[in-house]
């Protein structure tokens, strides 16, 4: 406050206006924080006692508190007793003895994950579980007695949930619902006598329908699991590694003299010239192994027999100018991408998958590498350390699976990656790396591609010293996250390290990657030179992130707009996961991690300052409506308000905990 003027003896006493400082924030708000409209803004206790009354003003709640008997103790408990929150949405993480400070008392920041996060299972939230062959029209049951699941259809309606809506999303879409009577929708498509009704105009309209491939195959998983795979072209390649490392007659004479003259001083100059020569031969062996190798057949011989395919002969694909939705892990699922792709996204990766597991023929491995027909240019990325794990796993890829490009992660930063030498790791072991790029060039037919970060310490960049050697390795194309491992999201990321790294990489293709938010943060990108845009954190905060870029605008999109969005999310995880108990809980669990970023969105008619920033966070507003409101609360609680919306209420023992702990706010 200040004093402004005298008027008649009395000081007129006026508010000081904050200003707005360069980077378009007022004067006492904190850096990291995004500037908000002063209407919006309110406090912590307004902001939830205003969720908590669902969306009641809080002067008429105080009015109402006014009229009770203040002397009456019975009142007063009973009024406490409401506002607190239900003890089954609370995790049980969460719940710390009295007698300890928690982190907002203490006055600090909760930081990292939640690595010990309660798992449960979908499967422990039905009591009883009806056979999949009574509930998949009635057909015979081949466990017999022993089943352990129910065969009485009465008895399991009994003890079913009630449904959460009166109409099938996947009845209405393909005329038919394969849960039957165990969909939490069965009402819409059920008899008086449980029979499953059917919409032959839709079925008949949905028949030679793919709409999701690269599932695995019941034989083919079998026979990894026995090691009856064969890696023909894998071994080709293994073979010339293994022959390289091998020393030819000269390096064995050189050995000879060496181990003969053990007993003599050696020369200061002889030694290392043998070693180097030792050394320079094997690149030069595994670089001509493509020419060089022949193949033994039997019977009529065939292009594909003794030749090649060369680069150019590969399958081509046009990644110019295109925005590219990063494979994001947890939160990259099948039904998230479909809605990025209903946003404009042009390039979609499946999430990435572990080359140890898909050689082991585990299915959760695999099922991250399904494709939905509406992914039209669609890659795969894989982990791996050792060349001849990745190669095999890339001849399994090219041999059963449908894909665009294959991806190589190598900027994983987490320790369970690193420590093993994959992820980041590879970037510090560029012979392993240069084995596996080669060797996986060699046994597929379609692009390979790398992503990788500015490398493994904050102040010492590798990445322009690696990308003119992965041009000559045979790399299709480049993504350069502009963040070292160490950095993770502390720092903003590097662009103009991106530049020059797209300068070295051309004609190669190189996308850049990293605090792309807005329409005017991809501007800026691409000003850098890059051939694309990778977009991750941003595609999960703003999804629609990609018709903004596309139409150069700012979208104020509406919460209902929002709400449909989400709404878009659980029909395709019903139909990606079942729309029975346990796919509708699994699919409430994925939106539950999607809303941890969500939440961070700020609506563009709010904002003081246009656009948002990627590393900033929301003080607590009010939106200008409740479910606008609703979306903001960083709470867990108010996530799971939100989702049941759209798919019923919780189970009794549904229990949820957000990966990242600054995420979870205490109420």
């Amino acid at each position: 406050m200040e004093e402004a003027a005298s008027h008649g003896g009395e000081t007129q006493v006026t508010e000081k206006v904050p200003e707005l400082a360069v980077d378009g924030r007022r004067d006492g708000v904190r850096k990291g924080t995004a500037g908000i409209k002063t209407d919006f803004l309110t406090t912590k206790d307004k902001f939830h006692e205003f969720l908590d009354s669902n969306g009641q003003l809080p002067k008429e709640k105080e009015e109402k508190k006014e009229n009770l008997p203040h002397d009456s103790d019975e009142l007063k408990g009973t009024t406490e007793a409401s506002e607190e929150e239900p003890a089954a949405k609370k995790p049980k993480v969460e719940q710390q003895e009295e007698n300890k400070l928690t982190w907002k008392q203490q006055g600090k920041r909760q930081r990292g994950q939640n690595k010990s996060r309660p798992h449960v299972k979908p499967t422990a939230y039905e009591d009883q579980r009806l056979c999949q062959s009574v509930a998949q029209e009635n057909r015979k049951c081949h466990y017999g007695d022993k089943c352990k699941f129910l065969h009485d259809v009465a008895e399991y309606m009994a003890s079913k949930p009630a449904d959460v809506g009166p109409s099938c999303y996947l009845y209405d879409t393909f005329g038919a619902c394969f849960y039957g009577v165990t969909c939490r929708f069965a009402l819409a498509h059920t008899t008086a006598d449980f029979q499953s009704m059917r919409d032959e105009a839709r079925v008949k309209a949905q028949e030679g329908r793919t709409a999701v491939r690269n599932s695995l195959d019941k034989d083919l998983q079998i026979h990894l699991r026995k090691h009856h795979v064969a890696f023909d072209r894998s071994a080709e390649y293994l073979q010339t590694i293994a022959k390289a490392q091998e020393p030819g007659p000269k390096q064995q004479q050189q050995q000879e003299e060496r181990n003969g003259n053990q007993t003599e001083a050696p020369s200061s100059d002889q030694t290392p010239a043998a070693e180097g020569a030792n050394e320079a031969t094997a690149p030069d062996v595994e670089a001509g192994t493509e020419n060089k190798t022949t193949v033994k057949t039997i019977g009529p011989l065939t292009d594909a027999d003794v030749i090649k395919l060369r680069p150019c002969e590969k399958k081509q694909v046009d990644f110019q100018d295109k925005l590219y939705l990063a494979p994001l892990t947890t939160c990259g699922n099948l039904p998230f991408r479909r809605v990025c792709k209903r946003f404009g996204a042009d390039i979609t990766c499946g999430e990435m998958a572990m080359c140890t597991n898909l050689l082991q023929g585990q299915q959760s491995e695999w099922a991250l590498l399904k494709r939905h027909e509406s992914e039209d240019l669609f890659g795969v990325q894989i982990e791996g350390c050792f060349p001849d794990t990745m190669t095999r796993c890339a001849e399994l890829i090219n041999n059963h699976i449908d894909v665009d490009f294959v991806d190589i992660n190598s900027g994983c930063p987490i320790d369970l990656v690193y420590k093993k030498g994959g992820g980041c790791g590879l970037m510090t072991r560029t012979r392993k790396f240069e084995q596996i790029i080669r060797g996986m060039n060699y046994v597929l037919d379609v692009p390979l591609t790398v992503k990788i970060r500015t490398g493994v310490h904050e102040k010492y960049n590798v990445a322009h010293k690696l990308i003119p050697e992965m041009k000559k390795w045979g790399v299709s194309m480049i993504t350069l996250h502009g963040r070292s491992r160490e950095q993770r999201y502390t720092k903003l990321a590097d662009w103009d390290y991106i530049n020059t790294c797209s300068s070295l990489a051309s004609p190669l293709p190189l996308f850049g990657n990293g605090d792309i938010l807005s329409y005017d943060d991809a501007m800026k990108a691409r000003e850098t030179g890059v051939s694309g845009l990778m977009i991750a954190r941003g595609a999960l905060i703003k999804p629609w992130i990609f018709t903004e870029i596309k139409e150069r605008r700012h979208w104020d999109i509406s919460s209902s707009e929002r709400l449909d969005n989400l709404r878009n999310f659980s029909n395709y995880g019903l139909e990606h996961w079942g729309s029975d108990t346990r796919g509708l809980e699994k699919t409430r669990t994925f939106m539950l991690e999607w809303l941890s970023f969500l939440c961070r969105y700020v609506p563009v008619g709010l904002l003081e300052r246009v656009p948002q920033r990627i590393n900033d966070r929301p003080p607590y507003y009010m939106g200008r409506d409740y479910l606008e409101s609703l979306m903001a609360s960083q709470h867990v609680g108010d996530w799971v308000k939100i989702s049941e919306m759209l798919l019923g209420p919780v189970p009794k023992n549904f229990n949820f905990l957000p990966k990242h702990k600054a995420n979870a706010y205490e109420k």
